[in-house]
């Protein structure tokens, strides 16, 4: 008697639609080029929706559907906005991706009241509202993946990076409460996070050779990331293959976090 073949583990997101947000440049463009080449459409949230026409076409080009959306998360009508249009436009969204954050240093005792609530309001606030916008289409469809873009910062201390670690220890948070509160809607919610990534927004830190070294001598693996490493494991997370696992942070640090 010969058994049924396995369900082999499988990358494929073909038929799935996904929604990044800040998906114009550095970890956010990385992802939505990674979901579209495991076979996702792909909706652009955009600050500025006229931007990104590069990655749009590199994704058409890729086969997979593609649209960009006006998505400013520092408005919760905007958030609205942008997801019932991709709604309409595709039907569903599948695999929401919350990419947008900031990271402004300034020593604790220089934060001012404006600096604080910028942080928090887009790396929490924003996150939490982008996630209960597109949860009740998943929730009405039975099920969905979120990825929220956290930072080994949630995890440790970095010196005038106070607001910054706060925000993304309060990621962390809110990704386990929502991985539970809503697993028993099939939707599971989980968190990367990531070390200092190679991108347009850590430029200005890491072109500084005494800093760049201060980095590599705290990373086990002796390098910087590349915006691929992370997206690697946010396409992984959206996949079938990543069924059983929810409420999970897991860090793309290089091994920083180990001592």
């Amino acid at each position: 008697m010969t058994s049924r073949n396995p369900e082999y583990p499988s990358l494929s997101l073909k038929n799935k639609v996904a929604l990044v947000t800040g998906a114009g440049r550095g970890l956010g463009r990385a992802c939505a080029l990674a979901l579209a080449n495991a076979g996702a459409d792909v909706a652009l949230g955009l600050r500025d929706i006229n931007s990104a026409l590069d990655l749009e076409s590199e994704i058409k080009a890729m086969g997979r559907s593609v649209i960009r959306v006006q998505m400013d998360v520092s408005t919760v009508k905007e958030i609205q906005n942008a997801v019932d249009q991709i709604i309409l436009h595709f039907g569903k969204i599948d695999i929401l991706v919350n990419n947008v954050g900031i990271a402004p240093g300034n020593a604790a005792e220089n934060v001012t009241e404006k600096d604080y609530d910028l942080t928090m309001n887009l790396n929490v606030k924003a996150m939490f509202f982008t996630s209960q916008a597109v949860a009740k289409h998943m929730i009405a469809q039975g099920g969905g993946r979120i990825i929220n873009m956290s930072s080994q910062a949630g995890s440790i201390t970095l010196d005038d990076e106070s607001v910054y670690c706060m925000s993304k220890a309060a990621v962390n948070h809110m990704t386990k409460n929502l991985a539970s509160e809503w697993a028993k809607y099939n939707i599971q919610v989980n968190a990367v996070a990531p070390t200092f990534i190679e991108t347009p927004g850590t430029e200005p830190w890491l072109k500084n050779p005494e800093f760049r070294q201060s980095v590599l001598d705290r990373i086990p693996l002796g390098r910087i990331g590349k915006p691929m490493e992370v997206a690697g494991v946010v396409v992984f997370l959206a996949s079938g293959t990543a069924s059983l696992i929810t409420g999970e942070i897991i860090m793309i640090d290089g091994g920083w976090t180990l001592k």
